[in-house]
């Protein structure tokens, strides 16, 4: 990275500095860890609830960042002048040193000027981001979020990890309430927006899944007038919260099969694909090997190909594509004569249906004993909803014909599942551990 100085002071205004001292022309990095490699970078000392970054201000002046941020407020005027007069550095006085950082990612950005994608959804935005990165990956490097980086401080962060060689950039967009997901846009600009779906998690924040469709639709943000929306077809409430926020161009894709059950008055799928085994055809276009199981993933692909196709991708290079998720997620393992489905990964109810149509998909070998057992827990932020979508999730794995349901859980969603799941051949129910 070689971040110029004079874009900052336009954003800015004129740093503080120390006679004497000497402006660098560039940095070679944008830092908020006092412990990271300093040499060169612009120092951004972060503010949460716990902690302030601006402690180790000194010591990352010392270790050599080039220049600093600080936030108005966070230092006396004496600190100041000492933490000036020893490090001998700019330092841009702003009055929120985490907008400064979402800046800096945007200027970066800018001056990149590769493809941004953004994903949010309230299922599957980690797996659809990994689809994403792998169909994207014939262009080139693909820098993508990972773990948790999809809030404020992750976004930016990703942002900045991309670099000259970098072909495309994938950012993920997470939140916890309404405007969050606007910020992130804004500081992306995304190119392609995508959003998986529009479900319950986090309704007990948000109150509906009209609030949470608001919320996911603020994706659209910074996306410019020559952008594209890629959302999956069929869903009224999805369609209603675009229609409000956006007006440009929309790509939605279908399964087949579920187009008959599709109401009326939504748009038509623009790219629908139809599953054979294995394998997901696209309509009029190549059959393309699923590297995840399961028909959430294989609509979860279809997104991902809309992204590519888009982006100019050929379609030769979308056969036979490998995802490497992250821990929690459409993992298998082998314990002894058991094979365990992993879906542990903060699971939501959309989630977890989604893992109980996979379970009940794998066919068992009666005369060997096979058997298909659920393990559910709780799901949290469900709020007045949660004893609904709790019993939910438990009738739908009684209605799947499983063999057998333990409920890990105590208190009244755990009830709510017992009661839902009656009829089990095999239900039991344990404390939480």
């Amino acid at each position: 990275m070689l971040l110029p100085f004079e874009p900052l002071s336009q954003l800015w205004g004129e740093p503080l500095l120390a006679p004497g001292s000497a402006t660098p022309e560039s940095f070679r990095s944008v830092s908020t860890d006092s412990r990271g490699d300093l040499d060169g970078a612009l120092f951004v000392p972060l503010v949460g609830e716990r902690f302030d970054g601006h402690r180790f201000l000194a010591g990352a002046l010392a270790a050599g960042a080039a220049a600093a941020v600080v936030q108005r407020g966070r230092l006396a005027g004496d600190e100041l002048a000492e933490l000036m007069a020893n490090g001998g550095r700019p330092i841009w006085l702003v009055d929120d040193t985490l907008v400064a950082y979402q800046q800096l990612a945007l200027l970066w950005r800018r001056r990149l000027g590769l493809p941004v994608v953004a994903v949010t959804g309230s299922a599957g935005k980690t797996t659809t981001r990994e689809l994403i990165k792998a169909a994207l990956a014939s262009l080139g490097p693909v820098v993508a979020s990972s773990g948790n980086e999809n809030n404020d401080v992750g976004a930016p962060l990703t942002l900045l990890k991309a670099d000259e060689t970098t072909a495309a950039l994938v950012v993920e967009m997470g939140m916890r309430g309404l405007g969050e997901i606007e910020r992130l846009s804004r500081c992306a600009e995304p190119d392609v927006a995508v959003i998986t779906n529009i479900g319950t998690a986090h309704i007990g924040r948000l109150g509906s899944r009209e609030a949470i469709g608001q919320a996911k639709g603020e994706i659209t943000a910074g996306l410019g007038t020559d952008g594209v929306l890629v959302i999956p077809a069929g869903d009224p409430l999805l369609e209603h919260a675009v229609a409000r926020v956006w007006g440009g161009r929309v790509v939605r894709v279908a399964l087949e099969d579920e187009l008959a059950g599709f109401p009326a008055e939504v748009p038509a799928a623009d790219l629908v694909g139809r599953l054979e085994g294995p394998r997901l055809n696209l309509a009029g276009g190549p059959s393309l090997r699923l590297p995840l199981e399961g028909r959430h993933n294989a609509r979860n692909l279809l997104l991902a190909v809309a992204v590519a196709q888009d982006l100019g991708v050929p379609a030769a290079a979308l056969e036979h594509l490998t995802v490497e998720l992250p821990g929690g997620r459409a993992r298998r393992w082998r314990l002894g004569g058991v094979e365990l489905l992993d879906e542990t990964y903060n699971a939501s109810p959309e989630a977890v249906l989604a893992a109980l149509e996979l379970l009940a998909a794998n066919a068992t070998d009666a005369e060997a004993g096979g058997r298909r057992y659920a393990v559910l827990g709780t799901m949290l932020e469900l709020g007045e909803r949660s004893l609904e979508l709790h019993a939910q999730v438990a009738a739908r794995a009684r209605e799947l014909g499983l063999d057998g349901l333990l409920i890990v859980a105590a208190g009244a969603e755990a009830q709510a599942m017992e009661t839902a799941a009656a009829g089990l051949p095999r239900l039991q129910r344990a404390a939480s551990p």
